[in-house]
């Protein structure tokens, strides 16, 4: 198995996942298929979808001799005549349904190895919300004891081990933990169906944070029986991977319509909302005249349509880094997934959350309702306003809010009040406090908020102001507010100086602009903005700023100085001796020869890289968490940029 994170945002990530039967891009569907009754099939599905990974169920086919025989004869991928992954099920959710399953958990693992399942399931133990904590919690017990049972069984064929634990976070995580213990290559989350059936998106949500934070990050992640795209796109910025659906056909069988905002019956539809190939070439009527075998079809082409169509917006969304604007988008259709996303803003969830969250993205952000407040890029900002900005003086400046970026904006004002007094001046924004010296550092500038906010962001805003100025004293802006007649001072703060100076500790921590700025400074500017673009100390070049997000990027001097004055482990990551030769060349560091790694790194941060000795190699941007650099085995984990050349 190969799994390589490739992009990614919020806690989602876009993956090349291969098996013996190709490689697929993560998030990606499986469509369920049933041997007995391939509604659409595979082939079908190749050519209209382009599906290359599908699911089938091994316990349908074991308890069928003819199906049997044939899956052992000629395996699975000829039983169903696909030349793709395919993933098989085991039993476990028909034992839930049916609860008339007699297997051997061992048993059914040969069984999937034998027909040649490229990603083989255990027969876990399904654990339903009503259980209770003991119940839930012998049903992890087993769940774990038949994974380690099953293991040494799997052969060639990758292994999937489900996450369950009802809805008790804390059992979840455990199964989760104990899981990643083994040999496992995959992992559902199983025992949500019931949750997603009533609509209870809080309780999956906690169901999927929970198991992801016990989980390997470097292996796969399947939301098991999530088949409708109303939930992808939550799901994928909490870092699931792959999803089934046999909704396509069961909403069909039903004559019911999938939509990335729900299902609607098509009998109760006055006309086709849609323009997927079925719809552009059926109007209602057409599809009213066709047989119902023919009909229900067309309607699970259209459900299959849909999906993947989401699924490409996703990859499209998390590619380009408006993955939060979608979630909250597709949240917005529906009352209990727009509470399940409140379940994000819980303290314990946002700083996972954090971890994972780039520190720059290629769009801004965009405001869609009270929730995009509480995103984690806006509790990073806040935190680290908190822990490494500091006021440069007692007395502070209050502007309100104006055209972006606002040191632009009140150019003149800040001209003329930093001739007379020095000051602080900070802009009372939509999202709070903007010290002037931050307003072009992502995500300030780079946010799109209306002019009136609603009335919770106005309140949350307002208290990190209050809490932001406790303690100083305040001079609220206004047209006639007069500072010359305290006369020119004679040792103005130049406010380049302090914008560097701000923008270094916010990004690398605090003395941070103390190490990279002791010295004599030179500031090289654009002549067409006249914005800072790069930062030379005594002659050398430590760091350049970046017109699209207002952050540093390092240069060897820059990280030079930061190695010499920050303490081990800070803003490094630690090269195994094998791969130091590959860094000197200025190659890109994979995960795989990382052996340490500041946890106060984030994903696209700007890092130093290092030996084991702690001896200085270079300076890159790092793309991955440590927890991943520590446990992906395949694709790159920092970037590379400029490696000391070795005299």
């Amino acid at each position: 198995m190969r799994f390589e994170l490739k992009e990614r945002d919020a806690a989602g990530r876009l993956c090349r996942f291969t098996t013996k039967h190709g490689t697929v891009t993560t998030p990606n569907l499986l469509p369920v298929i049933n041997p007995n009754k391939m509604i659409i099939p595979p082939k079908e599905m190749k050519k209209r979808f382009g599906t290359d990974i599908l699911i089938t169920n091994s316990y349908i086919i074991y308890k069928n001799p003819e199906l049997k025989k044939q899956a052992l004869e000629s395996g699975v991928h000829a039983l169903i005549d696909f030349d793709g992954s395919i993933m098989t099920d085991s039993g476990t959710f028909q034992n839930y349904v049916y609860g008339d399953v007699h297997l051997d958990p061992v048993e059914i693992v040969q069984f999937q190895r034998d027909i040649g399942s490229d990603i083989g399931t255990i027969l876990d133990v399904f654990g339903t919300p009503h259980q209770t904590r003991e119940t839930s919690e012998q049903g992890v017990n087993e769940t774990i004891e038949r994974a380690r049972k099953s293991l040494p069984h799997k052969g060639e064929m990758l292994l999937a081990c489900p996450v369950q634990g009802s809805i008790y976070p804390e059992l979840r995580r455990k199964c989760a933990q104990e899981l990643s213990t083994l040999s496992a290559d995959f992992f559902p989350i199983g025992g949500v169906v019931p949750l997603m059936e009533n609509q209870r998106y809080s309780d999956l949500v906690r169901c999927i944070l929970s198991a992801k934070q016990g989980l390997d990050p470097s292996k796969p992640v399947h939301l098991f029986g999530a088949g409708h795209p109303l939930v992808f796109s939550l799901a994928v910025a909490l870092g699931c991977d792959f999803f089934d659906s046999s909704a396509y056909a069961k909403y069909a069988n039903d004559g019911r319509m999938i939509f990335q905002w729900g299902t609607e019956k098509f009998d109760d539809l006055s006309e086709l909302p849609c323009s997927c190939p079925i719809c552009s070439k059926y109007t209602k009527e057409s599809l009213m005249e066709l047989d119902e075998k023919d009909r229900t079809l067309q309607l699970a082409l259209h459900n299959l349509y849909v999906s993947f169509m989401e699924l490409k917006i996703i990859r499209v969304a998390l590619t380009e880094g408006w993955l939060w604007d979608l979630v909250e988008q597709r949240a917005s259709a529906n009352p209990y997934l727009s509470e399940a996303v409140r379940v994000l803003h819980e303290p314990e969830h946002l700083q996972w959350l954090e971890h994972h969250e780039p520190t720059s993205k290629k769009t801004a952000v965009f405001y869609t309702g009270p929730q995009t407040i509480h995103r984690p890029i806006f509790y990073r900002y806040h935190q680290r306003l908190i822990n490494r900005y500091t006021p440069f003086f007692q007395e502070t400046v209050v502007f309100p809010e104006g055209t972006k970026p606002y040191s632009m904006f009140y150019s003149k004002e800040i001209t003329d009040i930093l001739a007379h007094k020095n000051v602080n001046l900070v802009v009372r924004s939509s999202l709070g406090p903007v010290p002037m010296e931050l307003d072009e550092m992502y995500p300030l500038a780079q946010s799109v908020f209306p002019n009136c906010v609603d009335q919770e962001t106005g309140e949350i805003a307002q208290q990190r102001m209050e809490n932001f100025l406790e303690g100083s004293s305040i001079l609220h802006w206004d047209d006639q507010m007069v500072f010359s007649s305290e006369g020119p001072l004679k040792h103005p703060i130049d406010f380049d100086t302090r914008r560097i100076s701000a923008v270094a500790d916010m990004q690398f921590g605090v003395g941070a602009s103390d190490v990279l700025f002791s010295g004599d400074l030179r500031l090289v500017k654009s002549k067409q903005t006249g914005k800072i673009r790069n930062i030379l100390c005594d002659g050398s070049h430590v760091v350049s700023m970046r017109a699209e997000d207002g952050l540093f990027t390092l240069k060897i001097d820059g990280g030079l100085r930061l190695h010499k004055r920050m303490k081990y482990p800070l803003l490094r990551v630690v090269v195994v001796d094998d791969a130091v030769p590959f860094i000197k060349e200025g190659k890109s560091l994979f995960a795989k020869f990382v052996s340490d790694c500041d946890p106060h790194l984030r994903p696209y941060d700007e890092c130093v890289i290092v030996d084991e000795q702690d001896t200085f190699l270079g300076v890159g941007r790092t793309l991955l968490t440590r927890n991943e650099m520590l446990t992906f085995q395949h694709g790159v984990a920092v970037k590379t940029r400029d490696a000391l050349q070795q005299g």
